[in-house]
């Protein structure tokens, strides 16, 4: 793991909802999800973005947009046609009367629409907990983003669009870490612009004392590390260390060291020959229950809970 992965703790996502959506002219979606990230890429033709309280954005063929909770907005072929489906919290899809229309407009494997063959096909990858996604990555994005086909590119999308037509075994695991994968290369080239004003955490690489404490951290979590030992280890004094790391990272190497602890254990519960005990005793837990008292603290739900929507997603 490289220090731009560790510091977006994830993404890692668990099931995510994963559909490739084609629509005929006159369409337009209402997109009141609230998913925590969601990732739109054009693969035929063009919709428009058009965020509540901002100006719409057109993508062609090859640009993405990435939208963050809790922004409403719609989805269309054109800024002003109204919409005509909802799609609601949990990926629900009504019509303006809140009738399902999720059998009415499926078309196979992970295929939906007003038309399957339309002149617009696009893939929709959306995170659905925030469990899966760095609070220090939510904080810094803006509610939509949009990269264009030139100032971008990547296989994934073709990828993610043949992955999106299998049904296989495991296929679902696939398309989780396509989705991360295709995050992950947006955002670097969002990052990397021109005109970004990318967070100080981003270049953390280039600052010598945090680049070697976080080097120091990630291979070494389950130490006993104490900020007194890290400061040595790292050839600084303890409020020098503390200082700058705030300063870079935006929070304390300690805090930094329990949420990288909890990514790796939400990675490793994900093995179901793993139990509680055999990861916190691999990640420097005392005891199982110390690590689930954490785990819950900082992500919301229990190991167990996890484990199970990570291993039987529904």
């Amino acid at each position: 793991m490289d220090l731009f992965g560790g510091l977006l703790d994830g993404p890692r996502a668990r099931g995510a909802f994963a559909l490739g959506t084609v629509m005929r002219p006159p369409w337009s979606l209402r997109i009141l999800a609230e998913s925590p990230i969601t990732v739109l890429a054009i693969v035929r033709g063009h919709a428009w973005v058009v965020p509540d309280g901002s100006e719409p954005v057109r993508l062609g063929v090859g640009d993405v947009a990435v939208t963050r909770a809790p922004v409403h907005y719609c989805v269309a072929d054109h800024p002003d046609t109204a919409p005509e489906i909802v799609i609601h919290p949990g990926q629900r899809c009504t019509n303006l009367n809140g009738e399902s229309l999720e059998q009415e407009l499926m078309h196979g494997v992970r295929t939906w629409g007003n038309d399957p063959h339309g002149s617009t096909l696009m893939l929709v990858g959306a995170y659905e907990s925030t469990s899966d996604i760095s609070d220090r990555l939510l904080r810094v994005l803006p509610p939509v983003l949009t990269l264009s086909n030139d100032t971008w590119g990547s296989p994934l999308v073709s990828l993610l669009c043949e992955e999106m037509e299998k049904e296989c075994a495991g296929q679902a695991a696939v398309l989780d870490r396509l989705i991360d994968l295709l995050l992950i290369a947006i955002l670097r080239a969002w990052f990397t612009r021109p005109s970004a004003d990318a967070p100080t955490w981003y270049r953390a690489h280039s600052d010598p004392l945090v680049s070697r404490t976080l080097q120091v951290l990630h291979q070494q979590p389950a130490f006993p590390w104490t900020l007194a030992k890290l400061s040595h280890e790292v050839g600084a004094s303890r409020s020098a260390l503390s200082k700058r790391f705030r300063e870079v990272v935006g929070e304390s190497p300690m805090k930094f060291l329990t949420s990288w602890r909890l990514a790796l254990a939400a990675d490793m519960l994900c093995d179901p020959e793993a139990t509680v005990g055999t990861v916190a005793n691999a990640l420097g837990y005392s005891t199982p229950f110390a690590l689930s008292t954490a785990f819950k603290r900082v992500r919301g739900i229990s190991p167990q809970e996890h484990r199970v929507r990570a291993i039987w997603p529904t």
